[in-house]
């Protein structure tokens, strides 16, 4: 089974270009995804969450509060780590889970969806090839500011904590260029791609 990782900035159409991805058959293992599901109400990371950080992080239906956790990671980034330490094992877990899966459903690509790959740099070496979603910086801002009503200052903020551009462009075996252009042109660079890589 070939292994592919999706990266790009927020707001560059990633999550637009994985769903493009599994159409064309690939099972597609999504780390956002995984980690919202680890940290919503009943999620396994919860109480664990409550016990290092007080019920100040957590809604009233029980989920992590995104937004508060945003704050304070912003502020404090040992806080930053100390969340992390509890939910990047259990999405590991959870990805592994689905990793079996999809190879005993007979899938012949898994895509990783993961916003972090280039930072991470332990993902490299697990991974047939990299694929990066691309576009300008100022799309990027356009775009979240327009789907989440986040100011400027703070998309800009989000980015400013992922890797850059150009670390992104270094990291990658294909680029697609997402700016600009047409829905159906995205998908017919997606098509393409997929061809080549055998998906």
């Amino acid at each position: 089974m070939k292994t592919l990782g999706l990266t790009g900035g927020i707001g560059s159409g990633k999550s637009t270009v994985s769903a493009m991805l599994v159409e064309r058959g690939a099972a597609l293992i999504d780390a956002d995804a995984n980690a919202r599901s680890v940290t919503a109400p009943g999620g396994v990371a919860i109480g664990a969450i409550r016990a290092q950080f007080g019920d100040a992080l957590i809604t009233a239906d029980g989920a992590l509060d995104r937004a508060r956790m945003r704050e304070l990671a912003f502020r404090d980034p040992a806080a930053k780590r100390r969340l992390e330490a509890i939910v990047h094992p259990l999405v590991g877990e959870l990805g592994r889970q689905q990793l079996e899966a999809a190879r005993a459903a007979g899938h012949g690509c898994v895509v990783y969806d993961i916003p972090l790959l280039v930072e991470s740099g332990r993902w490299r070496a697990l991974l047939d090839a990299v694929l990066v979603v691309d576009c300008r910086p100022e799309t990027q801002v356009a775009r979240v500011m327009a789907r989440s009503g986040l100011t400027e200052e703070a998309v800009r903020a989000i980015m400013a904590a992922q890797a850059s551009r150009a670390e992104r462009l270094a990291a990658a075996d294909t680029v697609i260029y997402n700016d600009g252009i047409s829905l159906d042109a995205l998908r017919n660079a997606v098509h393409r791609f997929a061809e080549a890589f055998g998906l």
